[in-house]
């Protein structure tokens, strides 16, 4: 499942989350941010030890220019409250569960 967050929200869900987090930073508008939302979707079906968000950058600038997102779709990967890592751009789903098995 993925989460669909708002601003109010974000603490509990990303910073005392107890497990790790996945937050892609998009925009409905982006042609790459289309092509990566199915294979979240996937993901999130398969690996139920993260959780996956989904935060719309049009709705919340102030999350997106506090975490540096320039560009979309950006992911950024969370563990016990703590940015951990990141990536910018379309990803295949192959590299996205390297990126999750390495946190």
């Amino acid at each position: 499942m993925i989460i669909h967050l708002k601003k109010e929200n974000f603490e509990n869900e990303v910073m005392k989350s107890e497990i790790p987090v996945l937050i892609d930073f998009f925009a409905t508008w982006c042609g790459p941010c289309k092509m990566l939302g199915p294979v979240l979707e996937e993901l999130a079906s398969e690996k139920s030890e993260i959780k996956f968000i989904k935060i719309d950058v049009d709705e919340h600038e102030d999350l997106a220019r506090q975490y540096g997102v320039m560009s979309v779709p950006t992911l950024l990967f969370f563990k016990d409250g703590n940015l951990v890592g990141n990536s910018v751009g379309f990803l295949p789903k192959e590299v996205l569960i390297q990126k999750i098995e390495a946190l």
